[in-house]
């Protein structure tokens, strides 16, 4: 049973300014909630009951907001405060805190609604440790609403995945939630690096998988972006 979660919330939100100068952007509001909130309840939703965050900017705001929160979860801080790691290397570092079961790893700074099938539930079905290294939720790049990137990934048939070439275009985006065997968290580089270092090596050893996301995902990046995601969660 994988219950555990790394939150990703110590990034400093540059592409959100001016919202993010008097706050940390996981703590932006949208659609009358906090950023990390959203991501929060889908995994609470998901059976998640721990939650390791990691912080930097604006740290002590991010650490009062999960102190006041309700609900069943307990959450564990690993303090970037002094560094920032990129996400690559917050795991390495939240790695004592993670246990030794695979975790579920989400960026706080996305919103996703579920589709038939609830999001974890399905990705939990589909985890296959013999296989997989990773298992990152895809979204088809024509519904990345938000998004203006040209894709992250190519998928066959049976969810293996493979780059984006340059100078081209792939048909799924990344959304910011995977789950990651804890053995991959092994030889970083660097303290400072990005969790591409382990899907790289994951891709060449053929463990590197996905799903398609069946509902709606919001690529929540910029100030412009929030009034859009609000009127299609209104409207549709």
């Amino acid at each position: 049973m994988i219950d555990t979660a790394m939150l990703m919330a110590a990034g400093l939100g540059k592409r959100m300014r001016p919202l993010t100068a008097t706050r940390p952007k996981p703590l932006v509001k949208v659609a009358g909630k906090a950023l990390m909130d959203h991501v929060l309840d889908r995994l609470e939703a998901g059976g998640i009951r721990k939650v390791v965050v990691n912080v930097h900017y604006l740290a002590d705001t991010v650490e009062a907001h999960l102190r006041a929160r309700k609900g069943e979860m307990a959450f564990a801080i690993s303090d970037e405060r002094a560094k920032l790691l990129e996400t690559g290397g917050g795991l390495i570092q939240a790695k004592p805190l993670l246990g030794d079961n695979p975790i579920i790893c989400a960026n706080s700074d996305n919103l996703w609604i579920d589709g038939p099938q609830e999001t974890m539930g399905m990705m939990r079905r589909l985890w296959d440790p013999e296989r997989m290294d990773a298992l990152l939720l895809l979204v088809p790049l024509a519904r990345a609403y938000c998004h203006k990137g040209p894709g992250d990934f190519h998928m066959d048939a049976n969810g293996r995945l493979t780059r984006r070439k340059s100078a081209h275009v792939a048909p799924f985006v990344y959304t910011g939630v995977q789950i990651i065997s804890p053995a991959v968290l092994r030889d970083p580089p660097s303290d400072v690096f990005s969790t591409n270092i382990f899907w790289n090596r994951a891709i060449e050893a053929g463990r590197l998988y996905g799903v398609s996301h069946q509902g709606l995902w919001f690529d929540v990046g910029t100030p412009q972006a929030i009034p859009v995601v609000e009127s299609i969660l209104t409207h549709g």
